[in-house]
């Protein structure tokens, strides 16, 4: 049976509001993970596994930094001669022009140009999970159907309103219910969509004409199909994590020191990302370090417990950095103490400062320069370059 040919469209171009000033200055794909990672390396990764190499980007909110790290494709195998990466930027002057408000309106604005490369399916994808998927086994689930659209779902423990949340029955999706306040269940939708293309242009084509219209894929498109076509169900039963918020992204990353987590390092199907060129990181005679990722490049004199410290951050004699993520390039001082802290890029916390607590989660947005013997209350959120609390 001939393999049918599949296009994968990445939609990276939402702002990320949900992960507040870690997205004021990039894109929520191009924000880093597990040290050196970016979020986009996530689906990346599982399309290069999966043997899938004719990839989109759509992009609209801050490109440069994703833009950056992803280059030409290679550490996936995207930089071909024919098919491989491509990058679809808002644009004006034609068909589909302007911003998109939504992801299924972002998706119906590269109509013209999916019916041109004329696949028989696509894939449609988000930037910001974590999870393990062969995708050809999808096909399978989607073939075997005979399915107009296949979602992948995953049951997730605690409250669902924020998701997609699935009935289904006997492999077929049964019901859909987009941000319920009132969800039925823990099975969701783990934002991995595949569609017939035929099927998925022309119902784009009418949801747009109509009053409803298209905004993001719960509003109406996901609704009509699992109302009117085969919709089948395929289920991943691994590791699934949503990194759209500040508290699940810091969880993510204390559930990686854990052990009980996403794994960066099967070597059967690793993550891949463009990693910065950097000596290893120096570990100080004197220096403590307890169950913690250090990143390349970084150098710790002080102490770092169950934490994640990126490439080229500096932690000083004295200090104490616990149960934190500590992203590029951030400067702790002697004798400061960090817990339970998220730092985003060039952040310089002073000389004895005290930041956050075993309260909530605080964030220190890039660049801030907190002064020598400064106190930041846990849950606080200092914006970009600025020392002020958001």
């Amino acid at each position: 049976m001939k393999r049918p040919s599949i296009l994968a469209i990445i939609l990276a171009g939402g702002a990320g509001g949900r992960l507040g000033v870690l997205t004021d200055q990039r894109s929520k794909p191009s924000v880093p993970f597990g040290s050196h990672y970016r979020l986009i390396d996530i689906p990346l990764s599982n399309l290069k596994h999966s043997h899938i190499s004719d990839v989109w980007i759509v992009e609209q909110y801050l490109p440069y930094s994703l833009n950056d790290h992803i280059a030409n494709g290679r550490p996936w195998d995207l930089d071909r001669t024919h098919g491989g990466l491509q990058i679809l930027p808002p644009y004006q002057g034609a068909d589909g022009e302007g911003f998109a408000e939504g992801n299924a309106d972002a998706l119906y604005r590269q109509a013209k140009l999916i019916r041109d490369f004329n696949p028989d399916l696509v894939l449609v994808l988000s930037a910001d999970h974590l999870y393990r998927l062969d995708f050809r086994d999808v096909v399978d689930t989607h073939l075997q159907a005979e399915a107009a659209m296949t979602m992948v779902t995953t049951e997730i423990d605690g409250d669902t309103s924020r998701y997609g949340v699935v009935q289904a029955d006997g492999g077929r999706v049964t019901g859909f219910d987009y941000k319920p306040e009132e969800p039925q269940g823990k099975l969701v939708a783990a934002e991995v969509f595949l569609y017939d293309a035929e099927v998925l242009l022309d119902t784009m084509d009418l949801l747009a004409d109509s009053e409803a219209g298209l905004k993001d894929y719960g509003d109406s498109l996901v609704p009509y199909l699992v109302e009117k076509a085969a919709v089948a169900e395929h289920r991943l039963d691994g590791y699934w994590r949503d990194l759209g918020t500040v508290p699940s992204y810091w969880e993510a990353h204390m559930e990686l020191l854990d052990g009980g987590g996403f794994n960066l390092h099967d070597p059967g199907w690793p993550v891949l990302t463009a990693s910065p060129q950097l000596m290893p990181a120096y570990i100080a005679a004197g220096a403590r370090i307890e169950d913690s990722l250090i990143a390349a490049g970084a150098t710790v004199h002080g102490t770092v417990q169950r934490s994640v410290i990126g490439p080229g951050t500096v932690v000083e004699e004295g200090a104490v950095v616990a149960d934190s993520v500590l992203l590029h390039n951030v400067r702790v001082g002697p004798d400061a103490r960090l817990v339970r802290v998220i730092a985003d890029d060039s952040v310089v916390v002073g000389r004895n400062s005290k930041i956050g607590d075993d309260g909530g989660i605080t964030v220190l947005g890039a660049g801030n320069q907190v002064p020598a013997d400064r106190l930041v209350a846990a849950g606080t959120e200092l914006e970009p370059d600025s020392g002020t609390s958001k």
